[in-house]
């Protein structure tokens, strides 16, 4: 305790990383301030049925990364989401479209045009999403929840500030990077599912109080110890995976050396987990298909198709695993390009021992690729079934959520990504202050300064 303590305090001495966390904290507080405040003329008394339709489903994890902003109407209510899917395309297209490889070969011009066509694409998909959301807010809450009326004018002014909220929260996150500290739309995301923590606890208290005398009180109890537990293995789970690749890498195939580039060693640039969250919510939005075929065919749904809308059953996470596989693959595929790969190697006089230049190298990585791809797309399915799992002893889902899926994974990352931010400020005012005290010397025994 003390450690940490005097940790805070080290942190607090070094002014620009005071200032970088104070600026972080004022844009996070400006975000969840924005998400309370609902669209005009919609009435927040009204909204009781878009609430009961957020607690599940794709529409559950749309309310989830958006704060609760989404099950309220708020202004920003679309969140961060519409920015994550135009990255996602664009991505893509990165990697089948020349004209969008030549960009990222360009550098920081290239990645500045990348960027700007991303907040396009983001307009436009926010300009389809906008007016969506509000269709469905009318066919959930009724026409009662519209003050002011459900017409054209309405339609249009809010989808113009539903589209507004989503490209301020994108600035936010950008000046987050900026000025402030770590990934700013990480940070954006992770404050989000964080904020509906509380009242899953309250829920979830609330109704472990309702029990039994007594044990529902340690049931709750041990909920908390199951997720302290969950959420520590995950940690350490994901930061060893970060280092296992390259000699993971090397017992696959046998070998003892490592990848030499230019006479020094170096590691291939492979990770276990290279997909993170990517093939999780791929197949999520596979799996709501069912419950809306069965909304759209009526309130008998048969056997099979109740199978797929109850999230514990066995056929559903059998699936769901197959799909989160399967996506992986695919997704570590078409970002992780092994004939790129290798002419950058080539062009760099890097090569392989025992493995000769070119699509023998090509080959060679594809194969780890596969190899090391299983594991983690193993891993990431364990971690999504999580939360069915622990559903099946009693918990709910709201707080079920923070056990694993896409919430966990997000929470861990961005929690790791932030402490090596900070850790790497530390290191630098703690360098900075050895060469200002004159501590380093130069070969000779002459002190730098």
């Amino acid at each position: 305790m003390n450690k940490i303590i005097e940790t805070i305090k080290n942190i607090w001495r070094i002014e620009d990383l005071r200032m970088r966390i104070l600026v972080t904290l004022l844009f996070v507080a400006i975000y969840r301030f924005g998400s309370t405040v609902v669209l005009p003329g919609i009435d927040p008394g009204k909204l009781a049925e878009l609430q009961n339709q957020t607690k599940g489903g794709l529409m559950s994890l749309l309310d989830m990364f958006s704060g609760g902003a989404f099950s309220q109407a708020s202004i920003f209510a679309l969140g961060i989401m519409p920015y994550i899917s135009a990255s996602i395309v664009i991505q893509l297209l990165a990697v089948a479209v020349p004209y969008f490889q030549k960009m990222q070969r360009e550098g920081e011009s290239g990645r500045r045009k990348i960027g700007q066509y991303t907040r396009w694409l983001t307009i436009a998909i926010l300009l389809f999403q906008a007016p969506t959301y509000l269709i469905n807010l009318k066919a959930t809450a009724g026409i009662d929840a519209f003050i002011v009326g459900f017409n054209a004018w309405f339609l249009i002014s809010s989808s113009i500030i539903l589209a507004a909220g989503s490209m301020f929260i994108l600035w936010l996150g950008e000046r987050i990077t900026d000025k402030g500290i770590g990934n700013g739309v990480s940070i954006i995301i992770m404050i989000g599912i964080i904020a509906r923590m509380p009242s899953a606890l309250i829920e979830e208290l609330t109704s472990a109080l309702s029990g039994a005398a007594g044990g529902g009180l340690i049931k709750f109890l041990l909920e908390i110890i199951g997720l302290v537990a969950v959420m520590a293995i995950a940690i350490l789970l994901v930061k060893a995976v970060r280092k296992v690749p390259v000699q993971y890498a090397k017992r696959i195939e046998g070998s003892s050396s490592k990848l030499q580039v230019g006479g020094a060693r170096q590691y291939i640039p492979l990770k276990l987990f290279a997909a993170n969250v990517m093939p999780i919510i791929f197949a999520q939005a596979i799996m709501f298909i069912p419950l809306t075929l069965a909304q759209v065919g009526g309130n008998n749904p048969g056997w099979f198709t109740r199978q797929f809308l109850d999230h514990t059953s066995l056929m559903y996470n059998i699936v769901f695993v197959a799909l989160i596989v399967a996506f992986t693959y695919f997704y570590t595929a078409i970002t992780l390009n092994p004939v790129q790969m290798s002419e950058d190697m080539k062009r760099n006089n890097g090569f392989i021992p025992g493995v000769k230049p070119g699509q023998d190298t090509a080959n060679y990585i594809d194969n780890v690729m596969s190899h090391i791809t299983l594991p983690g797309s193993l891993f990431i399915s364990l971690i999504a079934v999580l939360p069915a799992i622990v559903s099946l002893f009693g918990v709910k889902q709201g707080f079920a959520q923070f056990f694993g899926g896409t919430s966990l994974l997000i929470l861990v990352g961005v929690v790791i990504d932030t402490l090596q931010q900070i850790d790497s400020h530390m290191s630098v005012r703690n360098y900075d202050r050895m060469l200002n005290s004159g501590h380093t010397r130069n070969r000779s025994g002459v002190s730098a300064y």
